[in-house]
């Protein structure tokens, strides 16, 4: 689920991008890009959840203390990457 939620993240991040370089209403994308980033950790979250309920000690071991990096960088790029047409719209106007 969490490959689905991040597929669709990315796909509205770049059409936000898109719809702010065209001058069209970006602002619907943006709010699913975040929204979708949320949910993708979430399921990341349940995922290790049940690992956690499970005992499944070596998995936990293995996956998370990269899990934790990669997705901070990609949450960090992708709050970044939505919100820039705001600041990009802002700094136009002054």
């Amino acid at each position: 689920m969490w490959l689905i939620f991040g597929l669709i993240a990315t796909a509205a991040t770049f059409i936000n991008l898109y719809l702010y370089k065209k001058g069209k209403d970006y602002k619907i994308a943006m709010a699913i890009g975040l929204s979708f980033t949320a949910l993708t950790l979430w399921a990341e979250y349940h995922v290790v959840s049940k690992w956690v309920e499970e005992e499944d000690w070596s998995a936990l071991l293995d996956v998370v203390p990269t899990m934790v990096t990669l997705l901070s960088v990609l949450t960090i790029i992708s709050i970044l990457l939505n919100i820039a047409p705001m600041l990009l719209e802002q700094k136009n106007k002054v």
